[in-house]
């Protein structure tokens, strides 16, 4: 294999890590790097990648990630087959029945993976349905700071959504429960789970926190439960305001103390999703992102945004900032395309550092944690006048299902880094068909000597290797491995699979993949039969 690209792009990285250790920051929006260390001051953990590959899986080779900087320990030993296996490896998929309770499933199919850059990769997903409700949620959860925010929400966030749609006879029903000692009623039936929990000895706490809320949410003796928008609504910002408050209750136990904390202080960017029947609600705080695949009965695909990016390039997050703080600080409030200088997504849970008062922070630390053991990272910007400066708000979507929507797609920020929403449908849909529908267009695009290159890596990347079966497996190679054609470039792909781990994230950041494919026929039916009307939201619509 050829040396070429990995020498390219190991020097790109090589000089990105001079430029960052000699204090002169040069931080673009270009998918190479855009900022991709979301809390500019945190520390990063690293472990090997033989701790992140489950045993037995496949054999690498000596293809394993070097935590060597230096250019003569850096190798590319990648065969097309080990690629597959590392790209292929966190790829799940789930086949949904065609009724749910006897009524049609809007929802066909899911298909999701991940790939890491960080050690241990801060992004987290999970799907569930509604145990009580016809409602299936689906969650993308970006960490930062670690992986401890992404994990504590990912699990519990989606039981906040579902007591939140509980009537209140299943409420009361809860709570009598719990009042006789009782088994509670099933409230989630996981279809992808985040992971294994490392909250085990403290889900305690956090079912006494559920059930404070839904005790509250009883006392409002509303029969039917909230709206989905109120429930996604409530849902964020309870969950992110019990977050704040675990660590300010007084706890004796050292490990719920220490979990706690960690999950405070660290944060997450969350995209939550849920489908019940034609109505698609999207919940997002943060810069993950949710777009729809949409064929016309013309054929035309086009894309439809039903997320926005809550960071500096978002000019109504920044006119939302402006009026939340006094005028002084309008030239303080962003910095450096961060918030306060430090932090790129302007929502997200946890990062109580931008959030509680410069003495709440002090006060919870001098308790006695060993906050460089827990990776706990004491820092308060500049210009911290008026906190809270964050917030776990989600801006909240409603979609009415049509037969044309067919597939959405939720992805980390990860993705997006590398590929535009238009790219996103194209590479579905041209996997769908089985087809690339994104081959230039030589009547559109000069013919030179770069162009031929390209379609001639192309022509060996097709026969590199197999197709993959599932679509967001393709995301994610292209997403790493194509060049500014849109081709694959095999070797390009193989050295960024083999990044040095110290610089890895550097160069990309953690992937995490989700398409949700619809059921026309089912949707159909809907109408047919005639559904429920509901508001459309309003969404601008980029054809392909």
């Amino acid at each position: 294999m050829s040396s070429t690209v990995s020498y390219r792009i190991f020097n790109s990285v090589r000089n990105r890590i001079a430029v960052l250790q000699g204090g002169r920051r040069s931080y673009s929006r270009g998918a190479s790097i855009r900022n991709q260390l979301k809390w500019r001051h945190f520390p990063q953990t690293s472990s090997t990648l033989k701790n992140r590959i489950p045993c037995g899986s496949f054999a690498l080779q000596k293809a394993f990630r070097h935590t060597s900087t230096e250019e003569e320990d850096f190798h590319l030993q990648l065969s097309p087959e080990q690629v597959n296996d590392l790209l292929r490896a966190g790829e799940s998929s789930h086949k949904l029945l065609d009724f749910n309770s006897g009524v049609p499933n809007s929802v066909l199919r899911f298909e999701s993976n991940q790939l890491a850059a960080n050690s241990p990769v801060e992004d987290r997903q999970g799907v569930a349905s509604c145990m009580q409700t016809n409602g299936l949620m689906f969650g993308i959860f970006d960490g930062h700071g670690g992986h401890a925010c992404a994990q504590a929400v990912s699990e519990r966030l989606f039981y906040y959504m579902a007591v939140s749609l509980m009537s209140h006879q299943t409420l009361g029903q809860m709570e009598e429960a719990m009042e006789n000692m009782q088994p509670l009623l099933p409230i989630l039936q996981w279809l992808k789970h985040p992971g294994a929990s490392i909250y085990k000895d403290v889900t305690s706490v956090h079912l006494d926190h559920l059930r404070v809320y839904w005790q509250e949410l009883l006392d409002l003796h509303m029969e039917m439960g909230l709206s989905i928008e109120e429930a996604l609504m409530y849902s964020f910002q309870r969950l992110d305001s019990d977050i704040s408050l675990e660590i300010q209750a007084p706890l004796e136990d050292e490990v719920t103390k220490n979990l706690s904390l960690q999950v405070a202080f660290s944060g997450s960017t969350a995209c939550m999703a849920h489908v019940n029947g034609i109505h698609l609600h999207v919940a997002n705080a943060g810069d993950c992102r949710a777009i729809l695949g949409v064929q016309e009965d013309n054929g035309v695909w086009s894309c439809l945004p039903l997320t926005r990016d809550h960071n500096a390039w978002n000019e109504a997050e920044l006119s939302r900032l402006k009026r939340e703080h006094p005028e002084s600080e309008d030239r303080t409030l962003i910095i450096d395309d961060r918030l306060l200088g430090v932090l790129i997504p302007c929502r997200a849970f946890g990062d109580v550092q931008l959030k509680w008062s410069k003495e709440l922070q002090r006060s919870v630390l001098e308790r006695g944690f060993d906050t460089e053991a827990l990776n706990i990272y004491q820092f308060t910007p500049p210009h911290y006048y008026t906190p809270p400066y964050l917030t776990a708000k989600p801006e909240v979507t409603y979609h009415k299902l049509r037969p044309q929507d067919k597939f959405l797609v939720l992805a980390s920020d990860g993705l997006w880094d590398m590929l535009g929403n238009e790219d996103v449908v194209r590479l579905v849909v041209g996997h769908l068909s089985k087809v690339g529908c994104h081959k230039p267009d030589l009547d559109q695009r000069p013919a030179n000597l770069g162009l031929m290159q390209s379609l001639l890596l192309q022509r060996k990347a097709s026969g590199l290797h197999a197709a993959d079966q599932n679509v967001a497996t393709h995301l994610i190679r292209h997403a790493i491995g194509s060049n500014e054609y849109g081709e694959m470039e095999p070797e390009r792909l193989a050295a960024m699979l083999t990044l040095p781990e110290d610089v890895a994230r550097m160069y990309r950041d953690d992937i995490t993949v989700m398409v949700v494919f619809f059921n026309s026929e089912s949707i159909d039916t809907y109408y047919k039969e005639g559904s429920e009307s509901h508001p459309v939201a309003k969404a601008s619509t980029n054809t392909i």
